[in-house]
């Protein structure tokens, strides 16, 4: 949970920067201090605390239980004074519509994958005592409340997989490996019991799983440009043009695993290479953050930083319900 705010509070004042502003300022390595008292973060870790906290509510989830509980805290969130830091529109579109209480499938941005979906997805990873199929169905459902497209779905399955798996000691070199094996596993299985009817909101499928195919195969494309670009071993540069700009769920999840793998034994490297990107760099860097610290703990990171990161009581207190 630190790893994801460090990220993001690094990736924060890149957001909206081009890749060479970036390395005027910060250097080719990118950003490597956190900066302010406290230094903020954004959304994604706003949020992922709500999804959180809502996991710590919820200890035997089922879509019936973790709904309203979701919704309330997302709701919490969006009606924050606190909710000042650029938040995406299709969050704050799809929690509008859960205001009026009306069923969660009829106010999710069908067409949306953006990384939204899997931005905030760091703690389904870490509860531990889940099923693999409540792991896999929290994931799915709570992209599902704002962001409908299949690929969203899978993707924030694989990114709180990817969180799981390195956090129970899975070396990274094998994780790329195991990500595009689950998207093969996973790949005809739809959750009806989390999803409902979602499916029938995506135009021209014919089937939930062709529906949930769809985000799969997304997702196992996006996988193989990450091994493409980490066979290739050139890694100067913005990491975006390898593997996307990180705005839709998808490529968040490959270009954080890239900047992530090109040096997994050095986190503070790879959230300056994930912030150092022309596209999304904070949700790039937080997912980053998040695979660096699952892999490697508390004591991985600048002894400073865990009393300067905004909201670090919170992170606490979730990282030490779970560890």
């Amino acid at each position: 949970m630190f790893g994801l705010a460090y990220g993001d509070a690094l990736g924060k004042p890149t957001e909206f920067m081009d890749y060479p502003a970036i390395v005027s300022r910060y250097g080719p390595g990118g950003p490597r201090e956190l900066t302010g008292e406290p230094a903020l973060v954004t959304d994604d870790t706003q949020m992922a605390l709500a999804v959180g906290e809502a996991l710590l509510e919820v200890r035997d989830p089922t879509a019936e239980r973790l709904e309203p509980v979701l919704r309330r805290r997302f709701l919490a969130w969006a009606y924050s004074p606190e909710n000042d830091r650029a938040p995406g529109l299709t969050c704050l579109r799809a929690i509008g519509a859960l205001a009026g209480g009306g069923p969660w499938i009829h106010a999710t941005q069908a067409g949306s994958k953006g990384c939204g979906a899997n931005m905030r997805v760091t703690p389904v990873g870490l509860v531990p005592g889940l099923s693999d199929d409540q792991r896999a169905g929290v994931a799915q459902f709570q992209a599902a409340l704002t962001h409908g497209h299949p690929t969203g779905l899978a993707a924030s399955e694989l990114t709180a997989y990817a969180v799981h798996w390195l956090r129970d000691g899975l070396a990274p070199a094998d994780l790329l490996a195991a990500l595009r094996n689950r998207c093969d596993e996973q790949r005809k299985i739809y959750r009806g019991d989390w999803l409902g009817e979602l499916w029938r909101r995506q135009p021209m499928t014919d089937s939930p799983e062709a529906f949930i195919a769809r985000g799969w195969d997304e997702c196992a494309g996006a996988l193989d440009k990450v091994a493409a670009g980490l066979a290739a071993g050139r890694f100067a540069g913005d990491p975006c043009l390898v593997t996307g700009a990180g705005w839709i769920a998808e490529e968040a999840l490959a270009t954080a695993l890239y900047c992530y793998l090109i040096s997994p034994g050095e986190p503070v490297a790879a959230l300056g290479r994930a912030a150092a990107s022309s596209g999304d760099s904070d949700s790039i860097a937080c997912l980053a953050g998040a695979f660096a610290g699952a892999a490697l703990g508390l004591a991985a990171w600048p002894a400073g930083w865990q009393t300067q990161i905004e909201y670090a009581d919170r992170l606490l207190r979730l990282g030490t319900a779970w560890d």
